[in-house]
């Protein structure tokens, strides 16, 4: 009797496979079927309440492979009853980390773990934020109703974020609804991946026909990876500026809702503040266009910071003039303490200085140093 595979995403055609030996056929249900039906947190409970099992095994080996085209020769290369295989099977096409390949008679082939990943979490991700948004528009509208006339505001126009998950779902779900202009503060980190895999909803307002503006660090000029990046978002449409020195991450969507992003490190989770108040919301938007006047824009043909060696040079001087080390002065700006000594050294010979105390007395005239520098 033929086992029929389980059920599979609406792309995805069910597979029969015929076992080496009769099998009585297998009630499952397939949680690829209940998207749609159970809600998104719900689901990922019913996905990890399978937690132990031979599907990395399974998933290895289908990766080996290429696929598997057969159920019960895949079972017998891993030493799997049939019924045990086909059950694994199941888990995996739940995980999103199997489908069927329509083209080549119906095979399972192995998904990137992060598409299977996104598949599964991003709805999760918007359910957070949305639950989040409802109870803070219920505990405003009860503050609306208990406040007493012409009294304060109701509290909660600033109010926190926890985790990666949340502050995503937060940018999917403002940035969905975003119809002008984004306005994007991205600093260096040490984690770089996880500070562009929160800021990524917010770029993709690129495709709502979105302006997006971003301001980062002169560091991002230098690095192979961080130019790529940069110059794909510039082709998509983006403008980017860069300048010494960013202290925090922070987000401003249609002038009318602000995030700023605290990402702290040693595998701590990152954590936000959403700014509802108009007053601060306006003042974070002056401070951003303050750091847009004074910003060079990013150009992906020169590479390195030739297009910006005066402000870097002048903002190094600054530092200098503080007597801060080499160690403190690279980390300020967000480049290795190799690359900053190099620069140290350029600008003593450009001002015909022999210390760094001489150096900074003269930076300061030909600089005009008189306070931080943000470009």
């Amino acid at each position: 009797m033929p086992t029929t595979m389980p059920a599979l995403p609406a792309e995805a055609a069910p597979v029969a496979i015929e076992p080496a030996e009769p099998v009585e056929p297998i009630e499952l249900v397939g949680l690829v079927g209940l998207v749609g039906l159970v809600e998104p947190v719900e689901l990922a409970r019913l996905v990890l309440a399978h937690d132990d099992g031979p599907e990395a095994d399974v998933y290895r080996h289908a990766v080996q492979q290429g696929a598997i085209e057969s159920l019960e020769d895949a079972a017998t290369l891993l030493g799997l009853p049939v019924t045990e295989m086909f059950a694994t099977i199941n888990r995996l096409i739940e995980l999103r980390l199997l489908r069927t390949d329509d083209t080549a008679g119906h095979r399972l082939v192995p998904v990137d773990p992060g598409a299977a990943a996104a598949a599964l979490v991003s709805p999760v991700e918007r359910a957070m934020y949305e639950r989040r948004e409802l109870a803070d528009r219920l505990r405003d509208r009860i503050e609306a109703i208990a406040r007493p006339p012409g009294g304060a505001a109701p509290v909660g126009a600033i109010d926190g974020l926890d985790g990666a998950a949340e502050i995503r779902g937060l940018f999917k779900l403002v940035g969905e609804t975003c119809r002008k202009e984004v306005l994007i503060q991205r600093p260096s980190h040490e984690d770089e991946d996880l500070l562009d895999h929160l800021l990524e909803p917010c770029y993709r307002t690129l495709g709502l026909g979105v302006e997006v503006r971003m301001v980062s660090p002169h560091r991002s000029r230098a690095g192979f990876a961080s130019r790529a990046k940069a110059k794909r978002l510039i082709e998509d449409g983006a403008q980017i500026r860069t300048v010494s020195y960013l202290p925090q991450a922070a987000v401003v969507f249609d002038h009318s809702l602000a995030v700023m992003l605290t990402l702290p490190g040693s595998g701590e989770p990152p954590t936000a503040r959403r700014i509802r108040d108009g007053e601060v919301v306006r003042y974070l938007v002056d401070l951003f266009n303050q750091l847009w006047e004074g910003a060079a824009p990013f150009a992906v043909a020169e590479p390195g910071y030739a297009d910006v060696t005066d402000s870097l040079h002048q903002s190094i001087a600054r530092l200098m003039a503080e007597g801060l080390t080499d160690d403190v002065v690279a980390r300020r700006l967000g480049m290795s303490v190799r690359t900053c000594r190099r620069h140290i050294a350029a600008l003593l010979r450009d001002l015909d200085s022999v210390s760094r105390f001489q150096a900074g007395v003269q930076a300061a005239g030909r600089f005009a140093i008189s306070g931080p520098t943000t470009a």
